[in-house]
């Protein structure tokens, strides 16, 4: 079988949050009309779009069932990545990130919780674990943010040169980067780049998804022995590793066979 297209995917290739920049050289119908940056208020908990989020109940829940229930109550599609869907809630302040699988993310949020109140990453308002190794997080809707100053954090990151929040945030994922290299199969450490560069209402650049899984190895391996996959990462947290959104827009339907039964071992 091909793999070719089995490349490393990674959690911001099509940014899931990238929800603010229409495409084909369009003009958005009211930004055009706005001159600087719009400041609002921090949304607080109060929200009724967060509250009403924050306050379901998930127990056994799968990601089909999350991204179900939340396009019922009004939140939007507002971006495929790799691994995860992102939607944008009614008011457009907040976004919810599904998963079915990703193994990597868990390691930014908990990079977010060592450093809660760091300027350089976003607000967690609920991570919730879904069925089969899921994941469901919201935070702050986050926009693309200018090439040049993405660069130049990234550059800054790179160089050790951001002063004490960035160093700090750095000295962080380099902690966290370490302990899942230590105990996670296929993990490929951090994945810095502009893309992982966001900006918040207020102004603020954020990194995102900074680290990834070498997912051209571990679907390879699927194909090759799924038990292998089985054995080092139990099922209950990789039952859905098939339904990321990489798989269905990159693979052909004879692909996608292959995957499947290699899956459930049925070839």
């Amino acid at each position: 079988m091909d793999l070719a297209h089995v490349v490393r995917p990674s959690a911001h290739a099509v940014a899931p949050l990238d929800c603010g920049r229409p495409r084909n050289g369009m003009t958005h119908p009211v930004r055009k009309r706005l001159t600087g940056r719009v400041l609002r208020p921090r949304p607080d908990e109060a929200d009724p779009d967060l509250a009403e989020v924050i306050g379901r109940s998930r127990a056994g829940m799968s990601h089909r069932q999350a991204l179900s229930e939340l396009v019922l109550s009004g939140w939007v599609p507002c971006g495929i990545g790799d691994w995860a869907t992102a939607l944008r809630s009614p008011d457009g302040r907040f976004v919810v990130r599904v998963c079915p699988f990703d193994p990597a993310y868990a390691a930014f949020i908990e990079l977010c919780r060592r450093c809660e109140g760091n300027p350089y990453l976003p607000r967690i308002y609920l991570a919730a674990d879904l069925d089969g190794g899921g994941s469901l997080t919201v935070l702050d809707h986050l926009a693309q943010a200018p090439q040049g100053e993405a660069a130049q954090l990234v550059h800054r990151w790179k160089h050790n040169d951001g002063g004490a929040d960035l160093t700090t945030l750095k000295e962080a994922a380099l902690i966290v980067n370490a302990e899942y290299a230590a105990r996670m199969p296929w993990w490929d450490g951090l994945d810095l780049n502009e893309s992982n560069v966001r900006l918040s209402t207020d102004g603020q650049l954020a990194f995102i998804d900074i680290f990834c899984m070498d997912g051209a190895e571990l679907y390879a391996q699927v194909l090759k022995d799924a038990a292998v996959v089985r054995r080092k990462i139990p099922i209950e947290q990789c039952r859905h590793l098939l339904d990321i959104p990489y798989m269905a827009r990159e693979s052909s339907p004879d692909e996608i066979r292959a995957l499947h039964e290699a899956w459930t071992g049925s070839r």
